[in-house]
């Protein structure tokens, strides 16, 4: 069964909308995606930003770590990692997490109607190495820390509101999240080796300060059904969260998270796999492979952050690999879609796509230098298909 069955429809720059789609009982698992031409063609020669990009696209420097936002007096954060957009008015926010020890948060900016940069500004300090994180339907951040015992801490883009630590979350070392609106639950990877799949169960959806904190439990095959158990401690002290319950399925590394239409895909980095659940009817599987691609060689390796656009593609960012962010179609066909070229010390992190699915964000977390300290945040424009 081809992915569009669960993508079409899928929502714009964001891990939490709802979607009307249904998905067929009983079907067989679709292959995980292969080799081919993607929808938007080869890529170009490098640009002026180092960025190769197919015909139609161009990329702009929003900002650099350590350097005054353009037309701001706030200077950015280093190590930017995960992010999202927010509708603001007429413009838009993209919020962006810094993956420092200590120190961490997250910092936004603002954009008018235009796309012109029109502030920026803190939205949480004080924490530890803050990787990805997932916006809310009720449009918060959660900004996550990837450290051992690490939280959850929910945040306003705008500004306005105090960050709150989200402890019932869970406590482990925390990557990304995605909302899911029809189960009224958070999923929640884990990066670790032998780390876990979550959801996070609110006692009222919308108020994530209290709820029950469940892992998933499977057989260690690579496509079957799946249960939710409640963990006993979410605390995670003496006994971590992944080792509380007999048959949690281990999964290598996790890193993004993403949800659409009854769906959920995430990545583990340990295998460079992509892992879709499909919802409906609790069943897991491939969704990509980098050892099954053929023929090779796969195009995409360090598999991380992922998001998801209109037209239902996913778009997957390399730690590593050769700098790209690669594309999935509902057809499953994976390709590049661009690569940054002249910072192999680097990772890419934080694609999100603005509210109107045009712009595409996302950062070289330590740019041309291979320090944290470099870190630089783009913009692609272009034809995006809807």
């Amino acid at each position: 069964m081809e992915r569009r069955t669960f993508l079409r429809g899928a929502v714009i720059g964001t891990s939490a909308a709802a979607f009307g789609g249904t998905l067929m009982h009983g079907a067989a698992y679709a292959a995980p995606a292969q080799n081919g031409p993607g929808p938007y063609g080869a890529l170009g020669s490098a640009d002026v930003n180092g960025i190769q990009l197919p015909s139609g696209f161009s990329s702009r420097v929003i900002a650099r770590s350590g350097q005054t936002v353009a037309g701001t007096s706030y200077t950015w954060h280093s190590a930017p990692d995960g992010g999202a957009c927010f509708a603001d008015g007429s413009g838009w926010i993209y919020v962006s997490n810094s993956e420092i020890n200590p120190g961490g948060g997250a910092s936004a900016v603002k954009f008018n109607s235009s796309g012109t940069i029109s502030g920026a500004h803190r939205v949480l300090s004080g924490t530890r190495q803050n990787c990805a994180g997932g916006k809310t339907p009720w449009n918060t951040w959660l900004s996550c820390e990837e450290v051992s015992l690490g939280y959850v801490y929910e945040t306003d883009p705008y500004g306005v509101k105090a960050a709150v630590r989200r402890d019932a979350m869970g406590r482990f070392k925390h990557e990304a999240a995605a909302a899911d609106p029809v189960r009224k639950v958070i999923y929640l990877t884990e990066d670790e080796s032998n780390g876990c799949f979550y959801r996070f169960v609110p006692t009222a959806w919308g108020d994530l300060s209290s709820g029950t904190l469940q892992v998933l439990k499977a057989g260690t095959g690579t496509s079957g059904s799946f249960t939710w158990a409640n963990v006993p401690d979410p605390d995670g002290s003496p006994t971590t969260t992944r080792t509380q319950v007999s048959g949690a399925k281990v999964f290598n590394g996790g890193e993004g998270c993403h949800y659409a239409n009854d769906t959920v895909w995430f990545t583990t980095k340990g295998d460079n796999r992509l892992w879709q659940l499909n919802l409906q009817n609790n069943t897991y599987e491939l969704a990509y492979d980098d050892n099954l691609v053929n023929p090779g060689p796969a195009p995409l390796t360090g598999v991380d952050n992922v998001t998801g656009s209109s037209s239902g593609d996913l778009f997957v960012a390399e730690d590593g690999g050769n700098m790209e962010i690669c594309i999935i179609t509902p057809d499953d066909i994976v390709a590049p879609f661009l690569r940054v070229t002249g910072q192999s010390g680097s990772e890419i992190t934080g694609p999100a796509f603005s509210p109107d699915g045009t712009r595409l964000y996302f950062s070289s977390q330590r740019g041309t230098s291979g320090s944290s300290s470099g870190g630089i945040t783009y913009e692609v424009t272009g034809p995006f298909r809807s």
